[in-house]
């Protein structure tokens, strides 16, 4: 997605074209096979699912054939993770790659350790506090809004809050989980569909997401800047740093 003389514009291959992407298997079976994704273009050319879809039903709400309603299923389904994990922007990992991101971008750190050396600041630790277990042992999971109130953000609390949500996706603290439409007091859904927030061991298992502590974070970064130049051998590695740093 560029902005071009003042216009959005999206890229992809044309409708005939048979490398085109079809439908969100198709999808889904492209970022296991290569690992992991950005949703949109981005410095590296052919290094997004824009490019691998035809740019005509972009936010129609046609769940067949939109790849913005693709990108709630998938990560619905579970089978990849989904979040703003690429430059702070949106994107997929893969169940194999997952493990090596977390190490690399959590430095080794859970996210207790990191508050307790000081890594994070109070407004990460209120809404990561609201992601822990009742006695029940149930998993917590929040739409955004939901999230936003409970850890104290707004008008008279804490600012930036989608900032701060970002930088925990980024970190990999944080996934979307699903998207949901909110209810009214009837029960009734209403308004466009919104993220839902849990944490990744939640979601996959603390051993499944922590498979790769066992490395040094360093040889994890490596991992992933070594599949991104195998894929993409010309991409310039100071765009690779903007995407995955």
């Amino acid at each position: 997605m560029a902005n071009e003389s003042d216009a959005w514009v999206m890229h992809g291959m044309d409708w005939d074209d048979p490398r085109r992407i079809k439908t969100y298997r198709e999808l889904i079976s492209l970022i296991n096979e290569t690992g992991f994704l950005p949703l949109f273009k981005n410095e590296i050319e052919g290094f997004s699912a824009e490019e691998y879809v035809s740019p005509l039903y972009w936010w129609t709400g046609d769940r067949e054939q939109d790849p913005w309603q693709w990108r709630e299923i998938i990560a619905g389904t579970g089978e990849v993770a989904y979040g703003k994990f690429f430059g702070r922007k949106a994107g997929f990992i893969s169940m194999e790659w997952l493990p090596v991101f977390v190490n690399f971008r959590r430095d080794g750190y859970d996210f207790d350790a990191r508050w307790d050396d000081g890594l994070a600041n109070i407004r990460h630790k209120r809404i990561m506090d609201c992601f822990e277990k009742d006695s029940d042992d149930r998993i917590k999971e929040y739409m955004g809004l939901q999230l936003k109130q409970f850890a104290g953000f707004g008008k008279d609390g804490y600012k930036n809050f989608d900032g701060i949500m970002t930088e925990l996706q980024m970190q990999t603290y944080l996934t979307i989980k699903e998207f949901q439409r909110k209810r009214n007091k009837k029960g009734q859904e209403y308004g466009m569909s919104v993220c839902v927030y849990c944490r990744p061991e939640d979601l996959w298992g603390y051993d499944v997401v922590t498979d790769s502590y066992n490395e040094e974070p360093l040889a994890s970064k490596e991992k992933i800047y070594s599949r991104l130049k195998e894929l993409y051998p010309d991409a310039d590695e100071k765009a690779m740093d903007r995407l995955l740093r």
